[in-house]
């Protein structure tokens, strides 16, 4: 979705970064791009003239000119800003003291209102909810038939009396609907409204009328991200004729420029509460402004993957996985197999890459990604036997070729597979050695370190007797020269020929810089 700001900016901040100090031509300039990148990806003119001089006021401030690195003190800048205008803090549901909490879903036709009702009943369950889906939307065609599908992919229960198709009172129905959901125990209850192709009178007061009848907790605008600045002039006339206490932005996986989303929050001062991101049932989840800039300038979502891996991954199979390997008993074809199904759980590999900080800069690499490629390792690994998962190392020519016909691929990607398949078993094994890193737990282990020899004493008794003399003499017991101007000469030994009077004593001597 932001790919084309993106791009921009990251563009921007790589120039400054060969800078010691910023001048003012220098904040000038990258202001003005800035301003393009924001104007490109069809952001409203009123929010980029205010980010912009928020941007420039705070760049020519103390925290940029005493920094020393002020180009990264302009991308903290940039991100902060960002965050501000994407709403600053993560917006959370509000839920009702007495059950059930009701969540009312407004928007256009073709938003994707129906679909999202299905997402957040399924992210409502995962959250230890019991929801309730109400199909009020009775003028669209097969709109009740499409409530009722998706709540069944989702798991949940869906509220459909009458049959829709311009047939029944969407009021009543939601009226009706809170008492059903407190004889079920439903906790939460979902309402669907109908929408239209554009604003009318009609729209207007039906949503009203369904809002004044179950009076929700939560009134959610779903938003199209991909029709641009008609999204804003949507969002005033819905704020205006309905209200709502939060945006719902859909499509966020396409390819528009995504302006919509940076702008919704600055002209209707609500917050965006959610974020669709595909069409499965899973690609939903909370908006959280600062992950999403994170992502705008390039540095990555990884808060966001640990929380998918968190959600896919086993901990047990994960524990058993890790013991494994710490144990050495081995890295099988099985195994392998296994951890790619977890990561593929997690959604496509392209998004999971496109998490990482820096991806943006190999984004053409990450474009070439297929997921069709595990699925092909999947059917070779799932054409071998048992015994070749364990023990690869049997796996012959004949073999090969039977396993290239069972998967549907050729010898050649068969032999890939097992070949980088042992490499990274020796990774493996490496790892679990410590890869010869004194220190590491199955590293190479340091050397003792010998005893210091002592002094050789002479097999002589003379020379025996000598040595253990001079020992003694070396020894702390052995008179140390004084100190001062004598005991500095030849350290404490006079000059020859010099001979000091007998009885003298240095000591006595008044000498300079002595009390």
């Amino acid at each position: 979705m932001f790919e084309t700001l993106s791009d921009r900016l990251t563009s921007v901040f790589s120039s400054l970064r060969s800078k010691g100090r910023l001048s003012d031509a220098d904040i000038d300039a990258t202001c003005r791009e800035i301003r393009i990148a924001l104007l490109e990806a069809d952001v409203a003119l009123p929010v980029v003239k205010e980010f912009v001089a928020r941007v420039k006021e705070r760049a020519r401030g103390v925290e940029v000119s005493q920094a020393l690195n002020p180009a990264q003190q302009v991308v903290k800048i940039v991100n902060d800003e960002l965050i501000e205008v994407l709403g600053g803090e993560t917006r959370r549901l509000r839920y009702a003291k007495t059950p059930p909490t009701v969540i009312m879903l407004a928007g256009l036709q073709g938003s994707g209102k129906t679909t999202l009702a299905g997402k957040l009943a399924k992210w409502l369950r995962d959250q230890g909810h019991a929801p309730l889906l109400v199909a009020c939307d009775l003028q669209r065609p097969n709109a009740v038939q499409q409530l009722a599908v998706m709540a069944e992919r989702a798991g949940v229960a869906v509220y459909a009396p009458e049959p829709g198709n311009g047939v029944g009172d969407p009021v009543a129905v939601a009226r009706q609907s809170l008492d059903h959901a407190r004889r079920q125990q439903h906790d939460v209850v979902v309402v669907d409204t109908a929408g239209r192709l554009g604003i009318d009178q009609e729209l207007m007061k039906q949503a009203a009328d369904i809002r004044d009848a179950v009076t929700p907790d939560e009134v959610l605008f779903v938003l199209d991200a991909m029709i641009g600045q008609d999204a804003v002039s949507t969002a005033r006339a819905f704020m205006d004729g309905v209200g709502f206490d939060g945006v719902v932005l859909t499509k966020l996986d396409g390819d528009a420029r995504g302006g919509a989303a940076l702008s919704v929050r600055h002209v209707t001062g609500r917050p965006i509460m959610f974020a669709s991101t595909g069409e499965k049932l899973e690609d939903f989840d909370a908006f959280h402004p600062d992950r999403m800039a994170g992502r705008i300038l390039d540095m990555g979502d990884i808060l966001t993957l640990i929380e998918q891996a968190q959600k896919t991954f086993d901990e047990q199979e994960a524990a058993k996985m890790a013991g494994k390997l710490v144990s050495g008993d081995g890295f099988t074809l099985e195994d392998f197999l296994e951890q790619m199904m977890m990561v593929r759980r997690m959604g496509p590999i392209k998004n999971l890459l496109g998490m990482m900080p820096g991806m943006g800069q190999m984004r053409d690499q990450l474009n070439q990604v297929d997921d069709r490629d595990l699925d092909r390792i999947a059917a070779i690994i799932r054409s071998m036997t048992p015994g070749e998962r364990q023990e690869p190392k049997i796996i012959n020519g004949s073999r090969r070729a039977r396993i290239a016909k069972g998967s549907g691929v050729t010898v050649t990607e068969v032999n890939n597979l097992v070949v980088r398949f042992f490499e990274a078993q020796k990774m493996m094994k490496r790892m679990t050695q410590g890869m010869g890193i004194p220190g590491m737990p199955g590293g190479r282990k340091q050397k003792a370190q010998k005893p210091k020899k002592g002094r050789r004493v002479s097999g002589d008794p003379r020379k025996a007797a000598l040595g253990k003399t001079g020992a003694n003499a070396s020894s702390s017991d052995t008179p140390k020269p004084p100190k001062g101007l004598l005991g500095n000469l030849g350290g404490g030994q006079l000059p020859p020929g010099l001979e000091l009077p007998p009885g003298f004593d240095p000591s006595k001597l008044k000498l300079p810089g002595q009390n």
